[in-house]
């Protein structure tokens, strides 16, 4: 006897894996704008990936100024 599988996954659950995926990448590469305000590049799992991506980014806009920060979200955070 052959049983099909629920393939059908609920909107939450579909949170959850959005919000621990999101939880993968703390490392980020953030710019910085005027007003101590700052945009966030780009997100990776590993700060040598974070760093090697940083420099080309010196390199290719040398008048930017980037920084590297680790982004530690909590469940209510993510949320």
């Amino acid at each position: 006897m052959i049983m099909a599988q629920d393939t059908h996954t609920s909107h939450s659950e579909q949170n959850e894996s959005a919000s621990y995926k999101k939880r993968l990448n703390s490392w980020a590469i953030a710019r910085m704008l005027p007003d101590m305000k700052r945009e966030i590049v780009a997100r990776f799992r590993r700060r040598s990936d974070a760093d090697g991506h940083m420099q080309l980014l010196l390199r290719v806009t040398p008048d930017a100024n980037f920084m590297l920060v680790f982004d530690c979200q909590t469940e209510e955070a993510a949320a």
